[in-house]
């Protein structure tokens, strides 16, 4: 079953943009995961990788930009004192940004097993923009 023809046009966007946004600044095993059923305070959560703290930030400055510029209003930040781990609120998908460590250390992808996961390619390659 296709996970992503049950989204909205709306949370499709949402994920897509965030997608988009991390793929460009070359963010590493980016993954997206459907919690909507397991939470009470997010539907989606967006995770992906830097390749060191200097790449942490470029990922979350790129990201906020483009947030910003598709008028997604940010609810809170968390950068983590250079703690290997950003988060980003955005109220429908907290995208969480991780130095490699970090992602092995607290391995949400683990403690969200029963999430459903989405399709990044997907997401990448086909704008919910663009007619079918």
């Amino acid at each position: 079953m296709n996970h992503l023809k049950e989204l909205s046009k709306k949370d499709r966007q949402l994920l897509e943009v965030c997608c988009q946004a991390l793929d460009d600044t070359k963010a590493d095993d980016l993954a997206v995961l459907d919690v909507s059923k397991q939470s009470s305070i997010t539907n989606f959560l967006i995770l992906a990788t830097a390749n060191s703290n200097p790449h942490l930030s470029a990922l979350k400055r790129d990201l906020d930009k483009s947030l910003k510029d598709h008028n997604v209003k940010i609810l809170g930040v968390d950068e983590g004192n250079h703690s290997g781990w950003s988060v980003v609120d955005a109220f429908d998908v907290m995208i969480h940004l991780f130095t490699p460590d970090m992602r092995e250390n607290y391995s949400l992808e683990t403690l969200w097993k029963d999430a459903t996961p989405i399709d990044v390619l997907e997401l990448l390659s086909k704008p919910a923009d663009r007619s079918a």
